[in-house]
C-alpha cells in the first residue's frame, strides 16, 4: 500500500492555474501583433479538423489562393508556413542557400541583421551593404553589390519595423536577375499595408507575417517561391538543413507541386490556418470595397 500511494503522489498544481483566463483588452500599436477583427477571432473558435480531412485541404485552398492575391502572384508554390514571420525568414533562407553560396543582406535595422544571422547558419558567405536606421537603399547601391559580390541571392526588408522605413523596391528584382542573381524580399510588416507586386517586380522569394496588416493572430506566415528560385531548390547539392521548413515536404502537403495526393508532413495549426483564411478573406474584401467606391467617384466625376 505504502509504494502503490509514492507511485500515485502527484505535486499539487500552481494555484494560478486553478483560477479563469483573463485578458484586458488592449489597443495594440507596437511592433508585435496587432488587433484581430472580430471575424478573425471567431474562426478561432470553430471546430477543430484534422491536419488532413477533406475539409481542411479546402481551407488551405483557400489559404492558397488568398495569399497569392495578397503577394500579387502565380506562383504555384504560395502557402503558409506554421510559425511565424521568422519561422518564414528561415524557411526561405534554409531554401534558398547552400554552404558557400555568396548572401547579399540590405542592412537598415534589425531584420537585416537577423537575416545575415541565419544566412551565415546556413554556411553562405554573407556580404552586407548597409544604412543607418531609417534610410533606404537606392539601385545604384544594389547595382554596386551585385556586380562587386556577385552572389546568389540578395536579401531586402520592404516594411523594417524597426525604423519605421519603407524600401523602394522597383527595379531591383530586374537588376538581380540580371546578375544571375535570385531577389529575396521581407515584407512581414509591409504586406497589406502598402503595394507589393511580386511578380511584376520579379521577386523570386516573399514571405509575410499573419500578425501585422492581415488582422490575424502570430503563427501563420506566407510565403512565397517562384519558378526561379525552386529551379535552385532543385538543383541543391546538399540537403536542406532543416525538414521541417523544407519547401521539397512543405509544397507537397500544401499541394503545390501536382502530386496526385498530400503527404504527411507536420500537424499544421488547424485554428490558425482558420483564422489566416479570414484574415486574408477580409483584406480581399477591403481592397474590392475600394476598388468600388472609385468606380462610383470616377464615373459620377465623369458624367
Amino acid at each position: 500500500m505504502s509504494q502503490l500511494k509514492s507511485l500515485i503522489r502527484v505535486s499539487k498544481p500552481a494555484e494560478r492555474l486553478l483560477k479563469p483566463l483573463h485578458v484586458p483588452h488592449k489597443l495594440l500599436m507596437g511592433p508585435g501583433p496587432s488587433n484581430a477583427p472580430p471575424r478573425v477571432l471567431a474562426a478561432l473558435a470553430m471546430p477543430l479538423l484534422g491536419h488532413l480531412h477533406p475539409e481542411f485541404c479546402e481551407i488551405m485552398d483557400d489559404v492558397k489562393a488568398g495569399i497569392q492575391y495578397a503577394f500579387q502572384t502565380c506562383n504555384p508554390v504560395t502557402l503558409a508556413i506554421s510559425g511565424t514571420g521568422h519561422a518564414a525568414m528561415e524557411a526561405a533562407l534554409c531554401n534558398a542557400v547552400e554552404p558557400n553560396d555568396v548572401v547579399v543582406i540590405a542592412q537598415n535595422g534589425i531584420w537585416g541583421q537577423r537575416a545575415a544571422d541565419m544566412a551565415l547558419r546556413n554556411g553562405a558567405n554573407v556580404k552586407t551593404i548597409v544604412k543607418p536606421p531609417g534610410e533606404v537603399f537606392n539601385l545604384h547601391e544594389f547595382a554596386q553589390a551585385l556586380e562587386v559580390h556577385k552572389p546568389k541571392l540578395m536579401f531586402v526588408c520592404h516594411g523594417e519595423s524597426s525604423s519605421g522605413s519603407l524600401q523602394p523596391l522597383e527595379g531591383i528584382g530586374e537588376l538581380c536577375h540580371r546578375h544571375g542573381c535570385l531577389l529575396l524580399v521581407d515584407t512581414v510588416a509591409s504586406l497589406g499595408g502598402a503595394p507589393v507586386f511580386t511578380d511584376k517586380m520579379e521577386i523570386d522569394i516573399i514571405y509575410s507575417g499573419s500578425q501585422k496588416v492581415l488582422g490575424a493572430p502570430p503563427g501563420t506566415a506566407p510565403i512565397s517561391f517562384s519558378p526561379r528560385a525552386m529551379e535552385k531548390l532543385k538543383k541543391r547539392t546538399t540537403k536542406v538543413r532543416s525538414y521541417y521548413f523544407d519547401m521539397n515536404e512543405l509544397s507537397n502537403y500544401w499541394a503545390c507541386d501536382g502530386a496526385e495526393a498530400r503527404r504527411y508532413h507536420h500537424t499544421g495549426p488547424i485554428s490558425s490556418v482558420y483564422a489566416l483564411r479570414e484574415g486574408l478573406a477580409g483584406l480581399a474584401e477591403e481592397v474590392a470595397r475600394l476598388f468600388s467606391s472609385l468606380f462610383v467617384f470616377n464615373s459620377q466625376n465623369l458624367l
